[in-house]
């Protein structure tokens, strides 16, 4: 890094401050790759050279490094020749293995775009590198930073954090790194709390300032305990000593800029920091160059400047304790050396280099360096290679996107982006014998995006961190759902129950899923739908029960009712009340109405909803026939009225009569079901329950049906009134017209009541309607006679009934005729009155004066004789 205290005041290039060990190390790495392949056989006569140049992680120093890179090759000076066409160009070196931080290779990458000279990173993980429009020879041994970006949300996801901080470098790999983390974590989710971005260089003026705002953002967050941290090294050794002066304990998720970094694992504390997780490149077999760092104090020093100036840093800091002894390396500047080195002998510890190593850094520096001698291999095979000129650099790049290197007995080569893909290694920073350990947690597979695990007690480790909450709400449970609330990140919400017919089956649902099956329904709060209840009038039901009686007991009354009137059949009732064939007829009709009333219980089937109504009302229609012609016959048997008389005869047809009446009704119901057939239908009304009921298909062919049961009741109804001035002991007209009214009051109120009537007992509404119409007609036709056959057996007889309609007759003449002794009685002045009319009027017929009795059809004048009342009984009795 360049000194603090500098600033460009004149275009001189700026020296550097510090010694990265970690860039030492990788550049060791180089020139062990570089001298294990010329001691190798893989590049036979051709020996590769090296130039190193220190880029002091800033940008200006490395493309004036990158300038002398493009300088024509054998120039007396460092010139680059501008040209419109470099493909004959033949610069200084043939290809660029570096720089390790994304801001730095970006800048340089641009530079040597101009000629194709391939450049090769083993650390530069910036999305936007992998652009070959933008940098079409920059390659990498790495994966890019959306592999490493979408590894952290994917682990940040599966821990159950939703809530986190992130803070990162305000240079250009900060920034991409950023970005692409908050798309992943967008897309997973992941909610970040704040974002709190460093000064690029320590030599800012505000660094202290915005690294103690950072901390202050930390410990004011309370519900954040994850920071994810993409920044250099010496950013994150500024930053963590100030967290362990605040006591500050978090879960810190590490870049792979220092996820493996030992310099910050050895700070003093660090313990107290929480628990840090980090993404490492994927290590390898690097026992060679460990070999090698044991033999580096026996290297000379005249050509590794590096080299020259570590050892005298060994010197220098050789009195200090470990971790002192670390921060005295990196610290010290070359003025320090210069004015110390003569007071200090020379001390090696091959030890501490070892003990830094980052085995991923080192890895994919060998690997960069293999990648471009297997291209050069590749453009030797036709060529001379120990000419230098033999082959340009842009026919190196076209080699070098074919290259396949072999490692850990792996093939691996560049994707078309011109990365490596490699996996990473999940890394755990734990305290072992009193001092913390970069331990390997899992392998974390980019392609297949998977943690894997060596053993369930690594696993273990990495489900442990789920224990630690991070979180903006508390999680909704399965049953719950999240509603947003103000704040702008989704991760804040607040957990609602899932209302009804909705649940959520598992935490953290956005929102609930609908029980979209009819057949389903949902409680509030609940985390599955239920089947919903199949609800029926059934057979067990205690209703059902109770309405099955009734119709048991009606058919047990029609049955004992055919019995008293087999036994009686030659008795004058049972002859009056249309013979045994009448009778039989309708009770077997009242029969089929009980037995309908079956076909409402149970589950309803397609039989059952098209029987019930069709057989209900041809039975109530042939009942309601039978009940009309007996209704005529006794209207025609007492009639006085002669005309009346002659119109009732010639309606009178008892056989064609009934024959129509039910075959209208027959008609009715044929097409009812043909055309519009009921069904089973389910009803879903009731939120918990499908009720089965059956849907009568068309509501105008049931109110038909019904309509036209109710005009011949009503036409029975007027007939029967008509005769209600029975004799007493045989009054069946008046019992008629008492039934035909129940039926009507009955099937009123039904109407009303069933229209406002739902669920399983709609069907028990009309049981209950046809059980009383049906049993008021039934006891209204057939009870009284029962009771004169059973308790007035002497009245049934035919004497006793001759007796009874002589009586009737006689007083319906009495009625009629004016007595010859209410006349005489009558005063003389009503006698002239009467005599007055007949004259003025003129109305004497035959020499006969008429009168006219109110209520009574116009009566002659003369008495009538004594032997009409005995005439018209006779009459009467044989109409009978």
């Amino acid at each position: 890094m360049l000194r603090p205290e500098e600033y460009p005041i004149k275009p001189v290039i700026q020296n550097c401050a510090g010694f990265e060990i970690q860039i030492f190390l990788q550049t060791l790495a180089m020139i062990h790759a570089i001298e294990t392949i010329n001691n190798s056989t893989l590049l036979s006569g051709v020996t590769l050279g090296y130039e190193i140049y220190d880029t002091c992680a800033e940008v200006t120093k490395a493309m004036a490094s990158a300038l002398r890179f493009l300088s024509k090759f054998n120039s007396s000076e460092d010139v680059v020749e501008f040209r419109c066409n470099y493909s004959d160009y033949i610069p200084r070196i043939k290809a660029v293995v570096g720089a390790s931080y994304s801001e730095v290779s970006m800048a340089v990458s641009r530079l040597l775009a101009l000629q194709l000279i391939p450049q090769v990173s083993p650390a530069s993980s910036a999305e936007i590198l992998s652009d070959k429009i933008r940098f079409p020879s920059f390659f990498r041994t790495i994966p890019s930073d959306f592999h490493q970006t979408r590894a952290m949300a994917h682990l940040i996801c599966e821990s159950g954090w939703n809530w986190i901080g992130v803070i990162a470098t305000d240079d250009d790999n900060g920034r991409f790194a950023l970005e692409s983390f908050g798309v992943q974590a967008m897309a997973n989710n992941v909610c970040i709390a704040f974002k709190e971005m460093l000064p690029a260089y320590l030599s800012d003026n505000t660094f202290h300032t915005k690294v103690d705002r950072a901390i202050e953002k930390i410990v004011k967050e309370t519900r954040v305990n994850v920071i994810v941290v993409f920044m250099r090294q010496f950013h994150v050794l500024k930053l963590f000593k100030k967290a362990i002066e605040r006591n500050v304990n978090k879960i810190w998720i590490a870049s792979d800029n220092w996820a493996a970094a030992v310099k910050i694992s050895t700070i003093p504390n660090i313990r107290q920091l929480g628990t840090i997780v980090g993404f490492g490149f994927k290590s390898g077999d690097i026992s060679t160059f460990q070999d090698f760092l044991r033999k580096l104090h026996e290297k000379p020093t005249d050509n590794n400047k590096f080299l020259h100036e570590y050892i005298m840093l060994l010197s220098v800091c050789a009195h200090l304790e470990y971790h002192d002894f670390q921060m005295c390396i990196a610290n010290q500047s070359q003025d320090d050396l210069l004015q110390n080195v003569e007071n200090n002998h020379q001390i090696w510890r091959d030890d501490f280099l070892n003990a830094n190593i980052e085995p991923g850094f080192i890895r994919n520096t060998i690997l960069a360096v293999y990648a471009i001698a297997h291209a050069i291999k590749g453009q030797c095979k036709d060529r001379n290679c120990k000419d230098p000129s033999a082959f340009t650099p842009w026919e190196l790049l076209e080699e070098l996107k074919k290259v396949t290197v072999i490692d850990d007995g792996k093939e691996i080569k560049f994707d078309p982006n011109g990365d490596m893909s490699a996996s990473y290694d999940v890394l755990l920073w734990k305290e072992i014998d009193g001092h913390v350990e970069i331990t390997t947690m899992a392998e974390y597979d980019p392609e297949k995006g998977d943690f894997i695990f060596e053993d369930e007690e690594k696993k273990k480790e990495f489900l442990d961190l789920k224990k630690v909450q991070s979180t903006c709400s508390q999680h909704c449970r399965p049953g719950q759902m999240k509603k947003v609330t103000e704040s702008p990140h989704t991760c804040c919400y607040e957990c609602v129950h899932c209302p009804e017919n909705h649940y959520s089956n598992q935490t953290d649902m956005d929102y609930c899923y609908r029980c979209n099956n009819k057949t389903y329904w949902a409680p509030i709060n609940s985390t599955t739908c239920y089947r919903k209840t199949i609800h029926f009038l059934a057979w067990s039901d205690w209703f059902a029960i109770f309405l099955l009686l009734l119709s048991a007991f009606g058919v047990v009354l029609i049955l004992s009712i055919s019995v008293i009137f087999t036994k009686n059949l030659n008795t004058p009732v049972v002859k009056a009340s249309g013979g045994l064939t009448v009778c039989y007829i309708i009770l077997f009709s009242h029969f089929l109405i009980f037995l309908s009333t079956v076909f409402f219980i149970d589950e309803p089937t397609e039989f059952k909803c098209k029987t019930r109504q069709a057989l209900f009302g041809i039975s109530f229609a042939l009942c309601i026939s039978c009940i009309l012609i007996k209704s005529l016959k006794i209207l025609l048997a007492f009639s006085f009225d002669p005309k009346l008389q002659n119109f009732l005869k010639c309606v009178y047809k008892p056989v064609p009569t009934v024959v129509t009446c039910t075959g209208i009704q027959v008609i009715i119901c044929t097409f009812w079901l043909i055309f519009r057939t009921p069904f089973v239908k389910q009803n879903f009304s009731i939120p918990r329950a499908i009720i089965l009921e059956c849907n009568e298909g068309s509501i105008v062919a049931f109110g038909i049906m019904l309509g036209y049961i109710a005009a011949l009741a009503f036409i029975c109804f007027i007939f029967a009134f008509k005769g209600r001035k029975l004799p007493e002991n045989y009054n069946e007209a008046k019992f008629i017209t008492f039934g035909m009214l129940i039926y009507f009051i009955a099937w009123i109120v039904f109407i009303p009541v069933y229209a406002t009537t739902f669920g399983k007992y709609l069907p028990a509404v009309e049981i209950i309607v046809v059980l009383i119409s049906n049993y008021g007609i039934l006891c209204c036709t057939f009870l009284p006679k029962c009771y004169i056959i059973i308790y007035k057996q002497e009245t049934n007889t035919k004497s006793a009934f001759l007796q009874m309609i002589h009586t009737y007759s006689s007083k319906s003449a009495g009625s009629v005729a004016v007595s010859q002794i209410s006349l005489d009685s009558k005063s003389s002045s009503s006698r002239a009155t009467v005599s007055d009319a007949c004259k003025s009027e003129k109305n004497s017929v035959n020499g006969n004066c008429h009168f006219q009795v109110p209520g009574q059809r116009l009566i002659k004048g003369k008495v009538l004789p004594k032997n009409t009342a005995r005439t018209m009984a006779r009459k009467r009795l044989s109409s009978i």
